[in-house]
């Protein structure tokens, strides 16, 4: 079994890390250099930056972040946020990004998947999907089935478009990773949506990076054992110092899950 990896998210806004929850109320949580520094240092796998106010403000990601956050890594790099052509995707590659994330553009215009994809290889690019719940109840033996429904421009606004299926399309155009995130959990700390993971990891055969909710590295372990995925994505946790990644990978060695220490 491959190792499985876990990646600290720097959500920035203004050139600064923020976090909230469900994506309001955000507070500062740093430098992104710096950060990204640290995590480096601690034993991350990988790092995703995501420029979360750009969709909505229909701006490009900053480079000059981009630039100085890749300078600082010796480990991938994914950039999201405000990646609408294929000229985009360009300049956050050119800037130091291994990997590009796609997320609004992907929904409005599903042929930028294929167009990236083919121009830049599927191992660069990554398709987030932003999801909440629709139908159903999240109790186990519930009357009615869940349904997760696709958010774009930073969880603002709801598509009718149902996750899952989403998550299948964006594989066949040859999206070559998914971020799902479960809007309902994120920031909240009381643990990933295992549910909605489950059913996208069932769905697909490419990696899934679950992001939302971490609360504790026992967490991050559900979302590999239970949840299927194959890297876990965490944020709060980290910055506040509540856990640190070489804690989180023990957790996770206990478990029997196979990481790098």
């Amino acid at each position: 079994m491959f190792a499985k990896r876990i990646i600290p998210c720097l959500d920035c806004k203004n050139g600064r890390v923020v976090k909230g929850i469900q994506f309001l109320n955000l507070r500062d949580a740093g430098d992104p250099g710096d950060l990204a520094e640290a995590y480096n240092r601690e034993g991350a796998d990988e790092l995703v930056m995501l420029d979360i106010s750009a969709s909505r403000e229909g701006r490009a990601t900053l480079m000059d972040t981009v630039h100085r956050v890749a300078l600082r890594l010796f480990i991938p790099l994914t950039v999201g946020g405000g990646v609408r052509t294929l000229e985009d995707a360009q300049r956050l590659l050119s800037a130091g990004a291994d990997k590009v994330a796609v997320n609004t553009a992907a929904v409005e215009s599903p042929e930028i998947v294929n167009q990236i994809a083919e121009h830049f290889g599927r191992q660069a690019l990554v398709v987030a999907i932003d999801a909440r719940r629709c139908g159903g109840s999240p109790l186990v033996g519930a009357p009615t089935a869940p349904r997760w429904i696709v958010s774009t421009y930073g969880g603002t606004k709801l598509i009718d478009l149902d996750a899952v299926a989403w998550a299948r399309e964006v594989e066949a155009r040859g999206a070559g990773e998914i971020l799902l995130t479960s809007m309902d959990a994120d920031g909240t700390q009381d643990g990933y949506d295992l549910e909605i993971t489950s059913a996208v990891t069932g769905a697909v055969s490419i990696p899934v990076v679950a992001s939302g909710g971490a609360g504790h590295p026992e967490h991050l372990a559900d979302a590999i054992l239970l949840g299927g995925a194959d890297a876990a994505l965490a944020a709060s946790i980290f910055h506040y110092g509540q856990h640190t990644i070489r804690e989180t990978k023990q957790v996770m060695q206990r478990r029997g899950i196979p990481v790098r220490l």
